[in-house]
């Protein structure tokens, strides 16, 4: 068996698109009105859909799963968050741990939370 995607909800697609496009240099494969799957395994799903599939309203900034993605220069890419276009709000900024890894967590526009950090 093999894990292929890791799917989110988000309310609004294209700017869903544009975020992860932008910051994390992810581009659209599939665009499947309402599910869209990304590079990297990212399906981007609106939450109308969603909501309709399990029958449950979705909660945002839920904080119950983390999407963790890889930075070697983590200064640039804090940098590159702290001039997008919209506001970001951080779980924590740029952090180092005891072990000598830095990490940076923040909410992509829906609540869902991303942590970047140095390749360990």
């Amino acid at each position: 068996m093999k894990l292929k995607n890791v799917l989110i909800v988000v309310e609004d697609i294209e700017k869903s698109i544009a975020f992860y496009k932008e910051l994390f240099g992810l581009d659209v494969i599939l665009d499947n009105d309402g599910n869209v799957i990304m590079t990297e395994g990212l399906v981007l799903q609106d939450k109308k859909i969603w909501e309709k599939f399990i029958g449950r309203e979705s909660v945002a900034r839920n904080n119950a799963c983390e999407l963790y993605f890889e930075e070697a220069d983590l200064e640039s890419f804090a940098k590159k968050l702290e001039n997008y276009c919209e506001p970001i709000q951080y779980v924590n900024q740029l952090m180092e741990h005891s072990w000598g890894q830095k990490v940076i967590r923040f909410y992509d526009p829906d609540g869902n939370l991303i942590e970047v950090g140095t390749p360990m």
